[in-house]
């Protein structure tokens, strides 16, 4: 692959997730992972360090994987490559929008928009789970579920599902805690 090449990939993935966040991982794991360019288990390393670093999850993993694969100017290149189509189409949007804003289509669009946008989020989330709690390589080779599910992360799951509901602690409460035990028990 080539830094042109990457650049448009993630053009395509910063036209169509817009705001990022994660809607995005899913059309990220489409374009990289499913074309070949890095693995699942990259990939999802990369959303967990992407996920604990301050700033948008597809600029952080367009900036990691540009530099990873291409050095500094790669790392500058792709993140341009994610961030100018928000950049255009708000500038568009700006535009025009006042004029538009109370607009039966606009206002259509965006009672559209909202359900896709929360069933692309279940999805990641969905997809996030998944390859958390199982051991993807048995579970591909038909292996008994029980022999597939790491019961050690789910019980971290729930630990962390229950306080995070529970408690108003900080997020990097969550985060530091995850890190310790996943260290100390994974």
């Amino acid at each position: 692959m080539t830094l042109w090449a990457l650049f448009w990939r993630f053009f395509f993935i910063g036209l169509f997730t817009i705001g990022g966040g994660q809607v995005a991982i899913t059309l990220m794991y489409q374009e990289l992972v499913e074309s070949g360019i890095i693995s699942a288990e990259l990939f999802y390393n990369m959303l967990a360090v992407s996920e604990s670093t301050p700033g948008p999850i597809g600029i952080n993993m367009a900036t990691y994987l540009g530099t990873e694969m291409f050095g500094v100017a790669g790392g500058i290149i792709t993140t341009l490559g994610t961030v100018s189509p928000s950049v255009i189409v708000i500038l568009i949007i700006a535009r025009f929008f006042s004029r538009m804003q109370d607009g039966l289509a606009v206002k259509s669009l965006f009672s559209v928009l909202r359900p896709v946008a929360a069933g692309l989020v279940c999805i990641a989330a969905w997809n996030v789970f998944k390859i958390s709690v199982v051991l993807m390589n048995k579970a591909e080779s038909g292996a008994v579920w029980y022999d597939v599910v790491e019961f050690p992360r789910i019980a971290a799951w729930l630990i962390f599902s229950t306080l995070l509901f529970k408690t108003k602690l900080p997020a990097i409460i969550y985060i530091l805690f995850g890190a310790v035990f996943g260290l100390l028990f994974l």
